[in-house]
Order: C-alpha cells, then structure tokens, then sequence
C-alpha cells in the first residue's frame, strides 16, 4: 500500500474532515437500508465500502483534526429542516458522500494513490446505489398505501370524468385505475385524460393505475399497470415499467391467483363476484371462492364484478376489505356521497 504521509498539515486535515464525512453518509444510508428497507445486499456493499475507507485513514490524518478551529463546524443549512421523507435523506447523504469522495480523489492521488482509487471507485457506484435505494423506497411507498386501500375506482368513459374522480377522490379514495376500451377514443384523448387523472392523483396522494397500456402507463409516469389475462407477461410489463411499479393482475380462479403470485404481481383482481353490468357475459364466481382465495394469497386481493352498496357486506364477511368498482361510484348522482357509502361499510 503506497502511502506519502502529507507535508502539509492543511492536507492532512482536509482528508481527515472528508473521510469522516464519507463514512458517516454511508452509515446513514446502510442503516435506512438495514432497518428501512431490509435489503442485505446493499448493506453488504455499503458497510464494506465504509471499512475500506477505515483501512485508509491513517494516525496522521487523525492527528491534524482541529475541530475548534474548523471554520465550517456547526454551519447548517435551511434546507437540512425540510429532509421530511426518507428520499430527502438518502438523497441528501449520497451527495454528502459524492462530494467528499471527490475531495478525497483531487488531494490524494499522489500521496495516496489507494485511497484515490478507491474514493472513485465508490463514487461512482454511490450514483447507482442511490438510484436503487430511491426505486425500492417508492416501491414501498406505494405497496404501502395498497395496503391501505379500500376501494379501487376504475373509469369508464364519461363526458364528466374528471370531476367525477375528483369529488370520489375529496371523500377518500386511495386508488384509480383508468381504464378507456373505447375505441373511438383517440389515444390523443386517452392521454391528456390519464395525465389529468394522474395529476390529481398525485394532489390526493392516491395511487394511479393504468388498465392495460404499459405506454400509457410511462408516459403519465403512473404508479403502475393493471394487465388482464390475455395482456403482456408480467416479465415483460416489469422490465419496461421497472421495478419501483406496480403490476396487477386479473384473476378468475385459485390457479391464476397462484400464477400472478409466482410472477411477483403486486396485487390482484379476483372476479366478477357478482353480475356485472360491464361484463355481464362472464360467469359469476361468487363470495365462497372469494373467501377461499383471501384465505390462499397473501397479496393484496380486490373483489370485483358487479359489487355496489347493497351487496358490500357479503364481500366483508368473506374477510376481505377491498373491492374494485365502476358503476357502484362512476354512475351515481352524487359520487362523492357514494364513495363514502362504500368506505363506510368497508371499515
């Protein structure tokens, strides 16, 4: 290990302050994945990275710190206040390591070159790291507030829409999925819908799904997919929507439940219980296979196909609190009011 202890004692300081700063960001971020996220592989690489950079800081480096005379000490910034979501934090601790390391490379490559090195090396996996830990903390997001839904609205063409989405979203709805089989419909209109309810979404903080159009889906920037059980694979919805995103997928029996679970769908649809306005030509599956299916999958289950207020409490005695939903809330006079109707008997 080729090591020129530095003449100037400034240099020595300066590596001591950057080391120090690298190695706390990195413990900051290997905890939030450690105890936040559970992933045992960027742990794995994040503390060796921190051990490295241990193995580099010599007794020399240490003897220059002078935190007393540290010009920058206890120096904050405004912004350090508003890091409210883990995002604002890993975001905030990978730049403090990029910065430092970069330090660390421009002062020791000629009394250090190691140290150099390996400063790069890391910085530049920092950048993928980053991205992987932000991908997996919206992922968690999002599989988070599913959790938590109750209803899932899925549009269908109407001249009033959005208002309609709007005032269902007002009284509590976590979740739409727009879904557009018109094909009169241009995928011009298409589109500028999707991004209107996307935004509101977002306003809401509720998830947007897309039926079907993985295009759609991309360019609206949704939260993700829902594919029925003639659409694209799973596999290949996922590498084209990435793994921050959701997939549904709609089932009809236990064996297609077990599909989408191998498949590492996100969630899943299971009907129609009931007849169905939409599609009425399908056979009706019924709560006692609805109940069999709770009791099989451990993803998230909504119950759809012809469910509205009268009938909500068959589909809570068979364990299951979520429900998918067009006419029950798209198609009353008042949709809003409906809406918590629906949320009401669903506690």
């Amino acid at each position: 290990m080729k090591f020129t202890p530095p003449q100037d004692k400034r240099i020595a300081r300066l590596i001591d302050a950057n080391l120090d700063r690298a190695r706390e960001g990195l413990r900051v971020i290997e905890d939030w994945c450690r105890f936040g996220l559970e992933r045992r592989d960027l742990v794995l690489s994040l503390k060796d990275w921190r051990h490295q950079l241990s193995q580099h800081h010599h007794e020399i480096y240490k003897q220059a710190r002078s935190s007393s005379t540290d010009q920058g000490a206890l120096i904050n910034h405004p912004a350090q206040a508003k890091r409210d979501l883990p995002n604002d934090v890993v975001s905030a601790n990978c730049s403090r390591i990029q910065e430092a390391l970069r330090v660390l490379e421009e002062f020791t490559r000629k009394s250090n070159p190691d140290l150099a090195k390996i400063a790069a090396i890391i910085r530049y996996e920092i950048y993928q790291v980053e991205i992987s830990i932000l991908q997996v903390n919206n992922k968690k997001r999002r599989q988070k507030l599913l959790d938590s839904c109750s209803i899932c609205l899925i549009t269908s063409p109407k001249k009033e829409i959005i208002s309609i989405i709007s005032s269902a979203l007002k009284s509590g709805v976590k979740m739409v999925q727009y879904r557009c089989k018109e094909s009169k419909t241009s995928d011009k209109k298409k589109l500028s819908e999707a991004n209107e309810l996307a935004s509101l979404c977002k306003k809401h903080e509720a998830l947007f799904i897309i039926n079907d159009r993985v295009d759609i889906a991309l360019a609206t920037d949704a939260d993700g997919v829902h594919l029925g059980q003639d659409d694209i694979p799973t596999h290949i919805a996922r590498q084209l929507i990435g793994e921050e995103k959701l997939i549904g997928r709609s089932t009809h029996n236990i064996e297609q439940i077990k599909s989408a679970e191998n498949e590492n769908c996100d969630y899943i649809g299971l009907g129609p219980i009931f007849s169905s306005k939409s599609k009425h030509q399908e056979k009706v599956l019924g709560v006692s296979l609805l109940k069999e299916a709770y009791n099989e999958t451990k993803l998230p289950l909504f119950a759809i196909g012809g469910i509205d207020a009268s009938n909500v409490n068959e589909i809570n005695s068979t364990g299951t609190n979520k429900i998918a939903v067009i006419n029950a809330i798209i198609n009353q006079e008042d949709p809003g009011f409906a809406s918590q109707q629906l949320l009401k008997k669903l506690l």
